[in-house]
């Protein structure tokens, strides 16, 4: 009972901005066929159809509204919705609209997300649509080599061999090669502070995915830069006679000066509007203060901050701990193949379940091993063959919980139950996605089912029933485990002693130089 009242003390202590007390509710919010969209452009209805996108969903026609509908953009968007209800969607399509007026090409709008494997997911996305209305998208994630990405990024202006040009006439400048670029903060910051021709300067809409993690880590002050790079580029309300000047040729200059109206004062104009989303958006003032959102306005789903998919169904899994293994593969075999994600609590733990899994015999389940400590062309291959259908289980750590979208995960397994409400939510949001149905399953001993009810009432989930693991199942496999536990100490003990070997030539060639 203390413990309940000091829970409640601290949510009462935590201090709510004043905007984010009267948020737009999302769900208020039909699905709308892309044929009726207001103001759209024809060769964007086109592409969504050749995306199989025959109507938005309520997130986003939410953000359509407020961006190209009545709302205008004339206030920053933050957007608090589930995993799975179209959040990509949502910001991609309004800014393809927005920029397809253009007929210079310069770098627009910048997309920053906190990995590779997502950057990537929504790059595709972008690229399904720009290139309807005439469209660059570029890809920013050290995937390959920085020479390789700059080659994509920028372009040299056409000179004609033979032709003589008169250097008071003709600049030699670099310029982009796209319009929007998605990217992770390392690899934005080594373009920034290195690449020729690279620049932000004519930057218009920054959307910053999975605000909650890019705000949590520093990533070499990627935030602060780009916020101070698109803000005033004149001194004074004004600007000078120099800053209106013809540009020279082939060149594009974007004058941003300090705002006096009301709202805008100290402000740089034109704004560089921005759009920010989580499935678990933080609340914390002073690290929503580094975003600098002009007039902010929230879209949730409801007066709940944590939500879970609507068509989601979670279960418990009531384990013995010594063989909490034999309670997932007896899991795993009664869901008989269906495309199935499990959660370990960190990338050592999910080697080691992948490898024991591997010593079970006849297992019948083809499964892989996914994690941030594999290089990004095995996680591509990885995740190729998990959505082919050729894999059927993928062991991860959270490298997988974040915006990661696979059609057709029936299943999400916590192996290890996640210590935090946000970790379930973005872990269970890999199924459920976009209306679809999906279970949740989470395997636990029984001291653990006090503080895992209590984590789920966080998200408003009053009933999480009990799976029963098949008692005959896990008896039957008692004699392979032990096996297999056998097999496993040999594994380790056999990588402990070559990478012990690895360090070892390593320090040795370091005391040679």
């Amino acid at each position: 009972m203390e413990e309940d009242k000091g829970l409640k003390k601290e949510k009462k202590n935590i201090p709510v901005l004043p905007w984010m007390r009267n948020p737009v509710d999302i769900t208020t919010f039909d699905q709308c066929s892309v044929d009726l969209l207001p103001f759209i452009d024809p060769r964007l209805v086109v592409a969504l159809k050749n995306m199989s996108i025959t109507s938005l969903f309520p997130v986003q026609l939410a953000v359509w509204q407020e961006t190209i509908g009545p709302g205008s953009f004339e206030r920053d968007l933050c957007i608090n919705s589930p995993t799975g209800s179209g959040k990509t969607i949502a910001y991609a399509l309004p800014i393809v609209q927005m920029l397809s007026t253009h007929a210079v090409k310069c770098l627009r709008a910048l997309v920053v997300l906190p990995t590779r494997d997502l950057a990537l997911q929504v790059k595709e996305v972008f690229s399904a649509l720009a290139p309807a209305v005439g469209l660059s998208v570029g890809l920013a994630v050290g995937q390959s080599s920085i020479s390789d990405e700059i080659s994509e990024l920028i372009k040299k202006p056409n000179v004609e061999y033979g032709i003589c040009y008169d250097p008071e006439e003709f600049s030699y400048e670099l310029q982009s090669a796209v319009d929007i670029l998605v990217a992770t903060p390392g690899r934005l910051m080594d373009h920034i502070n290195n690449t020729d021709g690279f620049t932000l300067e004519h930057l218009s809409y920054l959307v910053v995915d999975e605000t909650d993690r890019l705000l949590r880590e520093a990533y070499q002050s990627w935030l602060p830069t780009v916020i101070q790079l698109t803000s005033s580029s004149v001194d004074g309300n004004f600007p000078s006679a120099a800053d209106l000047l013809p540009c020279t040729y082939g060149s594009l200059k974007t004058i941003r000066r300090m705002g006096t109206e009301r709202g805008f004062k100290g402000k740089a104009y034109p704004r560089l509007a921005k759009m920010v989303l989580s499935a678990t958006l933080t609340q914390d003032p002073s690290k929503l203060a580094q975003l600098d959102l002009h007039h902010p306005l929230l879209l949730t789903t409801g007066e709940r901050r944590y939500k879970l998919p609507e068509e989601l169904k979670s279960f418990k899994v009531l384990c013995q701990s010594k063989l909490k293994p034999l309670y997932l593969v007896s899991l795993l075999q009664s869901l008989q193949g269906e495309k199935s994600i499990v959660f370990t609590s960190s990338v050592e733990s999910t080697h080691r379940l992948c490898t024991l899994l591997k010593f079970f015999d006849n297992l019948q389940i083809e499964f892989k091993e996914y994690s941030r400590l594999q290089r990004q062309s095995v996680r591509s291959k990885t995740l190729r063959a998990f959505r082919s259908g050729q894999v059927q289980v993928l062991i991860s750590s959270d490298a997988m919980t974040r915006g990661m979208d696979v059609e057709g995960v029936r299943n999400v397994i916590n192996y290890d139950m996640p210590a935090y409400i946000k970790t379930f939510i973005h872990r269970a949001g890999r199924t459920a996605r976009a209306g679809l149905s999906g279970c949740c399953f989470t395997l636990m001993h029984k001291d653990e089912i006090k503080r895992f009810k209590k984590m789920l009432q966080k998200a408003d989930c009053n009933s999480c029933p009990t799976y029963s693991a098949s008692s005959e199942v896990i008896e039957s496999l008692r004699s392979v485990y032990t096996s297999a536990l056998e097999k496993l100490r040999e594994n380790v003990e056999s990588e402990k002693f070559k990478k012990s070997k690895i360090r070892l030539k390593s320090s040795n060639v370091r005391r040679e130089k």
